[in-house]
């Protein structure tokens, strides 16, 4: 049989062998392997350009297995009108315009077919004709009083609802002075406020009028000045922002409706919609250039790192090839990324980038260099030549070829131990950046090699190691066991301070409280009755859910529970009463048979000026009054007016009566209450409260602590958090089903650190037996996974001391700091295995090095990011990796000692 004439590819009996071949073989066909590569990137990147989607369904993130959120589910689908809202907060300088521009935009949203539904849960005609009931049976009392005393100027002003008709009011009130009726003091509250406003529309700066303190002299209740609105957006969960068209559209509809500042309007919007949009948003912020500073720090790394430009091209072109591939791969797998598998494609720059690095660093320090090198080769055996660049390649394949395969096994193994946990984001993001680890490994070995030599790239004539580094070798091994000693009470340190690490489960600390929908729930959640952090609990029926509440109102973490009961108002008939006496005095004076026609401005000018004489005439009689200071005020206000521009009485006009007008209809509505039950509440308020199959709704309301019940005055975040962990512990102890926003949050952080620490615990299992199988010898092993250990403790430890505590977004950096621990430490222990001396000064830890700093500037540049959960994430990583690396560098070669073995 006839010899084949193909070059046999020598020593391809073991791993290193064969990883040797395929390197040898692909830079032999170097031009083939580049256009089968390409090819592949081409098919990759058009498979993913076409399926390429993300669900940004944050809900899917965590396995709906878990018993709490199937009790979610349950909630969700027994009341499908409470999920995936939006809550606009309407906040009016005064009640009447907080009231008047709620009704208004909620009526003309409700036409719109990008909202399912749209509610007020705090008004409309139930509250504006029953809202008398809710209160106290005293306070009604004074109120009635108040509006019987007031019954003559509500006449007036309901018979003209004017300037006109308020100038008219006023010198009735006037003439009650000068007969000795009532005192000018007495109406000095009205006068004050009306002297504001009247001064504000002289100053071009209209600041609107309250009718509730001209009437009553009160000052209105702040939660009187806000009002909600609840509309429930059509999601577009394909689309990085899914609420994004329904916001924008409730932002145009107030524009267009004039509910803005200059008309005493704030509109805000929030809930977990806005939120969810507005976090995209703050990623988006500066991105570009945070991507353009960590590509350029990248390329500088990557640069110092192999000192070749054509070196680094190639890297960056591997790179570019493994992401395309790693993409379409995912996409196959899971048909779309959700929010946290979407960051493979930074985990596979920051980590695949150090098998390029690894594979060039190797192969410059031996491939033939048309300089002369001034090094000598004893000093630095890794700088002998190869004859050609072929057998320059073969050798490097052979020198880090095991390691880098025995490497990217680790990390995948490492990630792929997420995928059996509940916490479904980072377990599919486990798999994609497994499966990338792998691709990375294959690219280094196959298509690297190919591109190296076409584009004729030669070694680095004084080598690539570090030859000043000689004397911390030197130290490193004649101090062996201070070194060790030091590792180990850093270790022990560390160890003490783990209790002490703080995992913060509440979501908000990692949003940007500058953002429109962040700043608006923090202002809401200081208030017990407006806070979101409450819970829902579900009872079989209305009657279990009064009983279950009573219960639940008797726990001191609550502050308050509501039911549909909570909205049948007691001791009614004392206070219909009180009510129906009020309506026979006031219905004939809130409804007069005739109303007088719209004034025109000359008509309302001559009124003013009629009421200014009045005032001053008052104010000149009543010098020593308290209040003669305020009437000269309106007076003089009046006659500047009256003088001035119809503009400006215009713009009095349009300050004063809508405000006017809205007090009075609220007035009659008031008047109108009749008995409440069950039975007579609207149907859209029973729906929120108990469902279609007789299931109820119960809301329990956290106590909030205020500014004052802290000892330094100031809020205090992990208070806070510890008051809500009680709230729903206490919560729970009664009613083990209950739900809402505050148990999801405290679950989830429960499931993550779980998913973490059962992906930890599993991942060092298979890479120690991985480890084991391939080292052989179990004091490498424990030498590998100590100095690994030491760096994720001292990390921990620093956590504590520079008070940075874990969160859910900065947690991915524990994995990270695993893989990248277990690539540098196996690079380390395999070349002192094969009796590499004075590791600091090898080309390896040049590799190790370069390849941490370019980690680091991949991941570091996170920390530029505006978005606070990202920067805390750019923090911790690179916090990780300098304590990796450190432990890599100055605690792994002590523990191996100065012994050479070879294998």
């Amino acid at each position: 049989m006839a010899k084949s004439s193909r070059p046999r590819c020598e020593g391809a009996g073991d791993l290193r062998g064969w990883i040797a071949c395929a390197a040898t073989g692909c830079a032999r066909l170097s031009v083939l392997t580049v256009t089968v590569a390409g090819v592949l990137t081409l098919v990759a990147l058009v498979y993913a350009a076409h399926n390429f989607a993300i669900d940004t369904d944050s809900a899917k993130l965590i396995s709906s297995r878990l018993p709490w959120r199937q009790r979610g589910a349950v909630f969700d689908a027994a009341f499908p009108q409470r999920s995936d809202l939006i809550a606009i907060v309407v906040d009016g300088a005064t009640p009447e315009i907080a009231e008047r521009a709620s009704a208004m935009l909620s009526e003309r949203l409700v036409k719109s077919e990008l909202l399912h539904d749209v509610r007020r849960p705090d008004g409309g005609p139930f509250f504006e004709r029953n809202g008398l009931l809710f209160l106290s049976a005293d306070e009604l009392s004074r109120t009635t009083e108040q509006l019987v005393a007031a019954q003559a100027v509500i006449g007036t002003l309901a018979a003209d609802p004017s300037v006109r008709g308020l100038m008219s009011t006023l010198q009735l009130a006037l003439a009650g002075v000068e007969r000795g009726e009532i005192t000018l003091d007495a109406l000095r509250p009205g006068l004050t406020v009306l002297a504001a406003t009247l001064e504000s529309v002289q100053g071009d700066r209209p600041k609107p009028l309250s009718w509730r303190a001209m009437l009553g002299g009160a000052v209105a209740d702040p939660r009187e000045l806000r009002r909600f609105i609840l509309a429930q957006p059509v999601l577009d969960f394909t689309a990085l922002k899914p609420g994004e068209r329904a916001t924008q559209y409730i932002r145009e509809v107030a524009r267009a409706s004039g509910l803005d500042l200059e008309h005493g309007v704030r509109i805000r919007l929030t809930g977990d919609v806005p939120m969810a949009d507005e976090e995209f948003a703050t990623l988006e912020d500066h991105a570009g250039r945070n991507a353009a500073v960590m590509s350029f720090a990248l390329l500088a790394m990557l640069w110092l790192a192999v000192r070749s430009v054509r070196t680094v091209i190639a890297i960056v072109v591997c790179l570019i090839v493994g992401l395309a591939l790693t993409a379409a791969t995912g996409l196959l797998i899971y048909g779309a990324f959700n929010l946290i598998s979407v960051a493979f494609a930074v985990l596979f720059v920051g980590l695949g980038v150090d098998f390029g690095i690894q594979y060039a660093v190797a192969y410059r320090s031996t491939a033939p260099s048309t300089a002369p090198s001034t090094a000598r080769a004893s000093e630095h055996p890794e700088i002998e030549r190869a004859v050609d660049p072929i057998a320059a390649l073969r050798r490097a394949a052979l020198e880090v070829g095991g390691s880098l395969a025995l490497a990217a096994v680790s990390i995948a193994l490492g990630f792929f131990a997420f995928e059996p946990t509940d916490y479904r984001g980072v377990s599919e993001l486990g798999v994609v950046a497994g499966i990338g680890m792998l691709i990375a490994f294959l690219a280094s070995i196959t298509l690297l090699p190919a591109l190296l030599r076409l584009f004729r790239v030669g070694g680095m004539p004084e080598g690539m190691g570090f030859a000043g580094l000689a004397r911390v070798d030197r130290q490193l091994v004649s101090h062996r066991r201070r070194v060790l000693l030091g590792a180990s009470v850093v270790a022990v340190v560390s160890i003490a301070l783990l209790p002490f690490v703080r995992f913060d489960f509440n979501p908000l600390h990692l949003r940007s409280s500058q953002t429109e929908a962040v700043a608006t729930v923090m202002d809401l959640a200081r208030n017990a009755q407006t806070t979101p952090n409450t819970i829902d609990v579900l009872s079989p029926s209305l009657d279990a859910a009064k009983a279950l509440g009573d219960k639940l109102s008797g726990l001191p973490e609550v502050s308050q529970v509501l039911t549909l009961a909570s909205f049948v108002p007691d001791e009614q008939e004392p206070k219909l009463a009180l009510i129906a006496d009020a309506a026979l005095l006031l219905e004939p004076t809130l409804n007069p048979m005739d109303v007088k026609p719209a004034p025109s401005d000359e008509e309302n000018a001559r009124a003013m000026r009629d009421a200014a004489h009045a005032l001053q005439t008052a104010a000149t009689h009543e010098a020593a009054s308290v209040a003669a200071a305020d009437a000269t005020r309106v007076s003089r206000a009046l006659e500047g007016l009256a003088e001035g521009s119809a503009t400006r009485r215009r713009a009095l006009d349009d300050t004063l009566i809508p405000g006017l007008r809205t007090t009075l209809a609220q007035l009659r509505s008031s008047l109108l209450a009749t008995p409440v039950t069950l039975a007579t509440l609207p149907p859209a308020l029973a729906a929120d409260w108990v469902a279609r199959d007789g299931r109820a709704r119960i809301e329990v309301f956290p106590h909030v602590a205020t500014r004052s019940e802290h000892s330094d005055g100031s809020a205090n975040a992990i208070d806070e958090d510890e008051s809500l962990r009680r709230f729903v512990a206490a919560v729970r102890g009664v009613a083990p089903e209950a739900t809402g926003a505050v148990v999801s949050i405290q679950e989830s952080a429960r499931t993550i650190v779980r998913a973490f620490v059962e992906a930890g615990a599993l991942a060092l299992l298979t890479i120690g037996a991985l480890l084991a199988l391939v080292l052989r010898r179990t004091r490498d092993v424990l030498i590998t996974l100590a100095s690994l250990s030491l760096g994720g403790l001292v990390t921990l430890g620093f956590c504590v001391v520079l008070r940075i505590p874990l969160n859910y977004a900065n947690i991915i950096a524990l994995p990270l700091l695993f893989g990248i621990g277990v690539a540098f430490n196996i690079y380390f222990v395999i070349a002192w295995r094969r009796g590499t001396r004075n590791l600091l000064q090898t080309s390896i830890a040049r590799a190790v090095i370069f390849s941490a700093l370019t980690t680091a500037t991949a991941f570091g540049s996170l920390w530029l990011s505006s978005h606070p959960g990202t920067a805390s994430m750019g923090k911790l990583l690179a916090l990780s990796l300098a304590c990796t690396l450190a432990a890599a560098l100055f605690v792994l070669p002590a523990m191996l000692g100065p012994g050479n073995r070879v294998d």
